[in-house]
């Protein structure tokens, strides 16, 4: 079963407890689901996926409107079949207006994703694309995202890291790879292989990991790899792994 259909469970807020089983809870009541969806366990996948669609929603507004951009970029980054659409919509409308603060969506998914740093930084990619989809990251979204990231325990270099990846800055492709100008070309090469291993998709398939973990993965994955051309340019180095 996918993770949209656990989500119809009459178990489901309980078993999430805390905002996001509220939530849950209340999506529970605009739908009826087969029995067989629930209850289950808080798996990080269902917290991954319940507490992405939380945030983006919370992000979205954090400019003071939800553009179409930005709920285009939402449907990219939630892939769901036509069956579920109408489910996870209504999850994204019901945590807009949801009175819990994202404060409270991201401390219960820090504390239920704190042993997943990977899955935790999927979410905040996940924001950015959000933020950039009517091509403009407002100082408002970047605060969000600040706070969220300081919830999540990313300390300045690994937050100036990930901004890096979405905001373009100056020596952009450095802050992209959490390098710095003085490393030395042996140094780069061994930080770039790391971390294309750690952030292949393919990693992220093997664990059985959502589709939308997925997909911000392989978004990373090229982020890095454009960050390797940039500085092989620079220093003249071959761009081979």
């Amino acid at each position: 079963m996918g993770v949209w259909g656990k989500l119809g469970g009459a178990g489901v807020g309980f078993a999430l407890g805390g905002p996001l089983g509220a939530l849950a809870g209340a999506l529970a009541g605009h739908f009826a689901f087969d029995a067989e969806a629930g209850p289950f366990a808080p798996d990080p996948e269902v917290v991954f996926s319940t507490g992405l669609v939380a945030l983006v929603a919370k992000m979205a507004k954090a400019d003071g409107v939800v553009t179409q951009d930005e709920v285009a970029a939402f449907r990219r980054v939630i892939e769901v079949s036509p069956e579920d659409l109408p489910r996870v919509q209504k999850l994204f409308d019901l945590a807009k207006e949801t009175p819990h603060g994202f404060e409270a969506y991201a401390e219960q998914i820090a504390a239920a994703l704190r042993d997943r740093r990977d899955l935790l930084e999927d979410v905040l990619d996940g924001l950015f694309v959000i933020a950039k989809a009517d091509h403009a990251v407002h100082e408002a979204e970047l605060r969000y995202f600040r706070r969220v990231a300081e919830i999540f325990a990313f300390d300045e270099a690994a937050v100036d890291r990930i901004e890096a990846r979405h905001v373009l800055r100056k020596d952009d492709p450095y802050r992209v790879l959490g390098a710095s100008r003085e490393m030395t070309d042996d140094a780069l090469r061994k930080l770039r292989r790391r971390l294309v291993t750690e952030n292949h998709p393919d990693r992220h398939i093997a664990a059985g990991l959502p589709v939308e973990a997925v997909k911000i993965a392989s978004d990373r994955l090229a982020a890095i790899n454009a960050a390797w051309e940039k500085i092989a340019a620079e220093r003249r180095l071959d761009r081979t792994p």
